[in-house]
């Protein structure tokens, strides 16, 4: 049976970047869950969707045929036989995502898809409900947090460096405390720390630091410690 390693945490955290680093170390495969609600919204903006109206997104979101395939050492997305690319990360899908994962719909599709994607191995998935909705059993789930302000310099350095956008620290921060309240107040699968994750703040910790807590935790875990 495959192992899961299940993330949590708000926006900024270093989830991806802490999942992509233990995946390579452990040859679990990388899934984004978030990926797949921005390949939702895209798909409901391109066809003329009200994203705010819930109806017509799960409406529309019953259509969407999305394929999982392992590649890289990661879960890639097909849309029509070809990977979203960056279409999925601009500012646009960024400011409707939140309203379209809200949506109960999406997020059963989504949970379905992020479920079969044991049959490619062990993977390490992080999002916003995986410890407490997706895969609520594994005995690896975490917890990934941070200040606000350590979060927001890492973001406001990640969007610099894809060059998608050029905003403010203040301006960054607003927009992740924005999020977390979006999240954390949604009705359906809202983010918060599950009973038993271990919760790993990482507000002074190197990415090297949480990789390696996590690691180790997890061959305690499975007995593969050394």
């Amino acid at each position: 049976m495959a192992r899961v390693i299940a993330i949590d945490g708000p926006s900024g955290a270093g989830k991806s970047s802490v999942s992509r680093i233990v995946g390579e170390k452990l040859g679990f495969l990388h899934v984004d869950s978030g990926a797949l609600y921005r390949i939702m919204t895209w798909q409901c903006l391109k066809r003329g969707v009200d994203v705010d109206d819930p109806a017509e997104v799960a409406r529309e979101a019953a259509k969407i045929a999305i394929e999982c395939r392992a590649v890289g050492g990661r879960i890639a997305y097909f849309v029509d036989g070809e990977e979203p690319g960056d279409r999925i990360r601009t500012p646009e899908i960024s400011a409707n995502s939140s309203k379209v994962a809200a949506v109960k719909e999406v997020r059963d599709i989504v949970t379905g898809l992020l479920r079969s994607m044991t049959a490619h191995g062990d993977i390490i998935v992080e999002g916003r409900d995986i410890t407490t909705a997706v895969f609520p059993d594994t005995p690896c789930r975490f917890y990934l947090t941070a200040s606000a302000e350590a979060r927001s310099r890492r973001r406001q350095k990640e969007n610099a460096d894809k060059g998608i956008a050029n905003e403010t620290a203040d301006a960054v921060k607003a927009a992740l405390l924005a999020r977390d309240t979006m999240d954390s107040k949604r009705k359906y699968a809202p983010l918060r720390k599950a009973d038993g994750v271990v919760e790993i703040d990482s507000s002074d910790m190197t990415i090297d630091e949480v990789v390696a807590e996590i690691v180790k935790l997890c061959g305690n875990a499975w007995g593969t410690a050394s």
